[in-house]
């Protein structure tokens, strides 16, 4: 046997490159066909499911469909039985949300063949509990939105009152209630403000009782002023003749007895303005024809001059 030449460090060296530049384009080409084959794979997939995505688009456009029609079926319904708008609205409403939970979770199981309802329940469970949280404030005025339009405590058109909001409900909305005020300022106001805080409802009848009150001098006969005040209330055409008129003396003021003066108008905020303005210029006319006094405040100006001398007194 010929002995083999010795091999140097440079060959050795020169050896390993070769054999790396041999390697490298086989398992570059391996990782190539490796990502080409996946993506091919996922395209497959995607091909394979679209009849899946184009059935869960058809459910979702025929869960639109129905929900319009239902709702419109729920509406004659409800307006068949109940003469509340509110009632309307809410019945409306929750059918179109059923209808919709129930297009949504059949979608979804078409769209994922794997996906069984008591799956899809548990999923949507979790998931409502994680909505919840992020969207607590949304959902509570939503669930005081439902609850405002199940009790109808009051209805649009009707004035309301609730802290420092007056004015006119223009609709009543799940979650916000849009509230014109008499200044013409259009106010929204979340649902839940309204049900935990204490609401006056103006206009939930067709008629409010007022009240004002009148002062007469000290010298006056007060028998004879409250009859002449209860005749001109009387003769007031916004003054409703179907309930009482109360006039009673009140008190001892500082410079009249003041006598109280209640009677009963219109609910309006309209309504009552013009009452107030129309009793009070027929109590004030009655009362001068009378010849009785209504006091007012007196103011007496002395002026002296420098050495104490009384000059002017008003």
């Amino acid at each position: 046997m010929q002995a083999q030449p010795p091999v140097d460090d440079k060959t050795k060296e020169l050896a390993e490159t070769l054999e790396l530049a041999k390697v490298a384009p086989t398992s570059f080409s391996h990782v190539l066909e490796a990502v080409t084959g996946s993506m091919l794979d996922i395209w497959n997939a995607f091909l394979g499911h679209i009849p899946f995505f184009v059935a869960g688009l058809v459910m979702l456009l025929l869960t639109w469909g129905v929900s319009i029609v239902a709702g419109k079926f729920t509406r004659r319904f409800a307006r068949k039985t109940t003469k509340r708008s509110s009632l309307h609205d809410l019945l409306v409403r929750l059918t179109r949300i059923v209808i919709w939970l129930l297009g949504l979770l059949i979608a979804a199981m078409i769209l994922f063949p794997g996906l069984t309802p008591a799956r899809a329940l548990g999923g949507l469970g979790l998931l409502s509990v994680a909505v919840g949280f992020a969207f607590k404030d949304m959902f509570e005025n939503f669930f005081a939105g439902i609850l405002i339009l199940w009790r109808f405590p009051f209805e649009a058109g009707d004035v309301i009152k609730c802290e420092q909001v007056e004015g006119r409900v223009e609709a009543v909305e799940v979650r916000n209630t849009t509230i014109r005020r008499t200044t013409g300022e259009l106010v929204i106001v979340p649902n839940l403000f309204l049900f935990k805080n204490p609401c006056e409802i103006l206009t939930d009848r067709n008629k409010r009782r007022f009240t004002i009150y009148v002062g007469v001098g000290y010298g006056e006969d007060v028998d004879a002023a409250v009859k002449v005040i209860e005749n001109a209330v009387l003769g007031c055409e916004m003054v409703r003749d179907d309930e009482p008129i109360q006039i009673f003396p009140r008190a001892f003021g500082d410079s009249s007895i003041d006598i109280e003066v209640t009677w009963w108008g219109g609910s309006t905020p309209l309504q009552e303005r013009a009452s107030r303005g129309e009793v009070v210029t027929a109590v004030k006319r009655a009362l001068e024809d009378a010849g009785i006094e209504i006091p007012f405040p007196h103011r007496t100006l002395t002026i002296r001059d420098a050495t104490g001398v009384l000059q002017k007194e008003v």
